[in-house]
């Protein structure tokens, strides 16, 4: 019991923590939006994550795609979260 309750409470932030990265990355749409208060908050809080991202997948012109991957391997650990706690 106790451990399903650890094990929930670290997929819901991984899960939350890539809602972080998804609303980072749709602020790069809006003009002096990651500059904002807000934006610098959660830059730092996304970007010690995806540094190590952006060294491995090269952006494609214009577009970087490491966010991307970065989201599909919290996705993975959420899955291997879930499996491991039994959720």
């Amino acid at each position: 019991m106790f451990l399903q309750l650890i094990g929930g409470l670290l997929y819901n932030a991984i899960y939350i923590y890539s809602f972080f990265i998804i609303g980072y990355i749709l602020m790069s749409w809006f003009p002096n939006a990651r500059e904002s208060s807000i934006g610098q908050f959660i830059g730092r809080i996304v970007e010690p994550y995806l540094e190590p991202f952006r060294k491995f997948v090269p952006p494609l012109g214009m577009i970087d795609l490491s966010p991307i991957v970065a989201i599909i391997v919290l996705r993975l650990a959420g899955g291997g979260v879930r499996a491991l706690f039994g959720i």
